[in-house]
């Protein structure tokens, strides 16, 4: 995958980009967990999200928060990040200009920040939250949610236990004219140890029913080496 550096509000941020080859292809961003405990986009679960989206004709951006890898800047507590996935949009809008849509998707960390940014786009129009850590950031900034969407939850999470988000979760499907769901991976702690394969095939068949069951499209072979599991600490 194509190597990026765009601008963002703390200096240079750096990416990787999938350009999809189909005209007005729709647009996703997926936000990688905590920086300071670990988090890049190289995260298994993030690098997976990356080529779910890619393989079903998605433009595809996964980055670095400011101060990770070559990103320039320092960690800010969620709103300096908040500021970066806004530029991530903006810079993969001004690359694919046609698209139809968008979607966010996003790992612990980076779920809260990207159902944030959810709030302030109205283009986007689907999202994917995984482990969404409820118990540790405040997420009733959700009413209502303006987009419908899947949850993914494993039921061995002590970082944010199922209790906890299942509460959050149940407020949203209140909501007239959206659809949120909710999936449990049973067996899966907060960072899916072994069992990342189930959580991605939970959301590939959300999003194939979502999409109306795509055909899968070619992708550039996987060349980028799959990193070691995440810290524990996030």
């Amino acid at each position: 995958m194509p190597e990026v550096i765009f601008n963002g509000p703390a200096g240079r941020l750096e990416g990787r980009f999938h350009h999809a080859k189909a005209r007005g292809a729709p647009i996703a961003i997926v936000l990688h967990p905590h920086p300071q405990f670990g988090g890049t986009m190289n995260n298994q679960i993030v690098y997976n999200l990356y080529y779910a989206f890619a393989e079903r004709g998605f433009s595809v951006l996964r980055f670095n928060f400011r101060g990770v890898g070559r990103s320039q800047g320092a960690f800010d507590h969620g709103s300096g990040e908040l500021s970066d996935a806004a530029a991530a949009l903006d810079w993969a809008q001004t690359i694919s200009p046609e698209a139809r849509a968008c979607w966010i998707a996003g790992f612990s960390f980076g779920s809260w920040i990207g159902m944030q940014l959810l709030m302030r786009r109205p283009e986007i129009e689907g999202f994917i939250s995984i482990a969404p850590p409820a118990t540790l950031y405040d997420f009733s900034f959700l009413a209502p949610c303006p987009s419908s969407g899947l949850f993914v939850h494993g039921d061995k999470d002590r970082v944010a236990p199922m209790k906890e988000v299942t509460g959050l979760i149940e407020k949203l499907k209140t909501q007239k004219g959206i659809a949120i769901e909710h999936a449990v991976i049973p067996g899966a702690n907060h960072f899916f140890e072994n069992c990342v394969d189930p959580l991605i095939a939970e959301v590939g068949t959300y999003l194939d029913r979502r999409l109306n069951n795509p055909t899968r499209t070619a992708t550039p072979t996987r060349t980028e080496r799959l990193p070691p599991p995440m810290s524990k600490d996030d």
